[in-house]
């Protein structure tokens, strides 16, 4: 797990690391600025003529002690100042200084054309305005130049909170940023403005966190560890029974794709509860899975159905009409076990959203963009200005687990929030969410902690597309290519 920051976190870990820790400002500043200048001259880049573009804030003091250590390196470079002197913060002015008695080139007019490499160190991690004016007029410019751009610490009119475009922004190759990732630079758009970014250690630990530690975060590889155990000395019910209620006529794949999925995250397990139409389609596609088939008509009594499972998943597939409603509700009613509603059991819940108040057992959703904008009526542009707080907001209030499915799917049980940073646009397929609804009620099934079981599920979803688009390419993708990759992330997460 590592943390994302908002502005506001990232300016506090500066602030304790210089004032109670004593790391002077400048100190913290020549390191970033070694950080950038390393990336500029590490070969990908064509140092031939380099512009350091730099504000009046700390920001363009990094720019400027890049500057300098480049032209130390005997690149040549020349130095655009675009800030005000009035408003130059202290360590900035410094830097300026330093540079004017080194007799560091600075121009003020430029062809942008003319260089091979552009170093963006207007505005920081602090923007809160929107970019206007000359500001703009000289983005709009940088990012018509022919050579590459490195931006320092966000590309400038980036959000560092929601990776919103302020006004303009800097579209980079690379972000060299420094200490922690930020929430702006994995969200999107900001994510496509960042190009690669790299995030370097300049001493800001977090230990600077000083206990308050950001809500925000993301999994790695080595996250893998709290996957459930295997015993040698186990059977198949050891490893959960997992049920799925899903599929409808000419809508069985749903149903399928799920059922394995629930497999091959390792349940024991699997049962799917299905329209008598699919039972000859699942029992040929999976015949490792428990089959029980209703036909539309009829209201599910078995009080079984409710006991049987240790995790139940509904929607993918499922339906909005006739029987459906009273088969949730009656899951809603009477499970205890942890329940999983995607796809069309959020159809369902629309316009009737309280009823998710009433339910006995823990409960995680799965909604994209478009199914959250029907559940809670906020358009769906204001979600996607801010996926993590929708999502926490959500989780919170109806005291689920909420996984907001989106390029940047994000997690959140209403108080921390996962981005999950894995994952394809060859994802973008029908029956990708049917996947991940199985591997996320497989790993509930064998024991997992809901809002555990929902980040690693998301993870190991995305690990398995980009597996499969590797092996096949992004665009000749199917659903059913992730279910093959799965247990090999699998393998390769007990090997980390």
């Amino acid at each position: 797990m590592k943390y994302l920051v908002n502005a506001r976190e990232m300016q506090r870990c500066d602030r304790i690391t210089i004032e109670e820790y004593g790391v002077p400002g400048l100190v913290l500043m020549e390191r970033a600025a070694l950080a950038v200048a390393d990336s500029v001259m590490d070969g990908e880049f064509c140092t031939d003529k380099v512009l350091a573009v730099c504000g009046s804030g700390n920001n363009g003091g990094d720019g400027f002690a890049a500057a300098r250590i480049l032209m130390e390196r005997n690149v040549e470079i020349a130095v655009l100042f675009v800030g005000k002197e009035e408003s130059m913060s202290e360590a900035a002015r410094i830097q300026k200084k330093i540079c004017e008695n080194y007799g560091m080139n600075f121009v003020s007019n430029i062809d942008v054309h003319e260089y091979t490499c552009i170093v963006d160190a207007i505005f920081g991690v602090g923007l809160s305005r929107k970019v206007e004016g000359e500001y703009r007029t000289l983005i709009e410019q940088i990012n018509q130049a022919s050579g590459k751009v490195i931006a320092v610490d966000i590309p400038s009119g980036i959000s560092a909170d929601s990776g919103r475009v302020m006004g303009a922004a800097v579209c980079a190759d690379r972000t060299v940023t420094f200490g922690f990732a930020k929430l702006g630079q994995v969200l999107y758009p900001g994510a496509l403005y960042c190009g690669e970014t790299v995030v370097w250690d300049i001493g800001i630990t977090e230990k600077s966190f000083r206990g308050e530690l950001p809500r925000a975060y993301y999994l790695g590889r080595e996250d893998m560890r709290c996957l459930p155990r295997r015993m040698r000395y186990s059977n198949k019910g050891t490893y959960g029974k997992a049920l799925l209620v899903a599929g409808q006529k000419n809508m069985c794949g749903a149903a399928y794709l799920a059922g394995e999925a629930a497999y091959r995250v390792g349940t024991g397990l699997v049962k799917i509860f299905t329209e008598e139409c699919n039972r000859v389609i699942v029992q040929e596609r999976l015949p490792e899975a428990l089959l029980s088939t209703y036909e539309v008509s009829e209201v599910l009594e078995e009080e079984n159905s409710f006991r049987w499972p240790t995790a139940a998943g509904i929607g993918p597939g499922f339906g909005t009409g006739e029987g459906k409603w009273e088969i949730l509700c009656l899951f809603l009613e009477r499970c205890v076990c942890p329940l999983v509603l995607d796809a069309d059991a959020l159809n369902l819940l629309s316009g009737r959203i309280e009823t998710l108040r009433e339910r006995r057992a823990p409960v995680v959703v799965t909604p994209h963009v478009g199914e959250m904008e029907r559940l809670t009526g906020i358009p769906k542009s204001t979600i996607l200005e801010d996926l993590p707080g929708t999502c926490r907001r959500f989780a919170e209030e109806y005291r689920v687990v909420c996984v907001l499915k989106d390029t940047r799917t994000v997690v959140s049980d209403g108080r921390e929030i996962c981005v999950n940073l894995t994952g394809t646009d060859g994802m973008a397929t029908g029956g990708s969410g049917d996947v991940l609804t199985g591997i996320l009620t497989g790993l509930l099934a064998q024991g997992m902690e809901p809002f555990a079981a929902a980040k690693l599920a998301v993870w190991i979803h995305g690990s398995a597309g980009e597996l499969a688009s590797k092996r096949l390419g992004r665009r000749g993708m199917l659903a059913g290519d992730l279910l093959k990759e799965i247990p090999t992330v699998l393998l390769e997460g007990e090997n980390a």
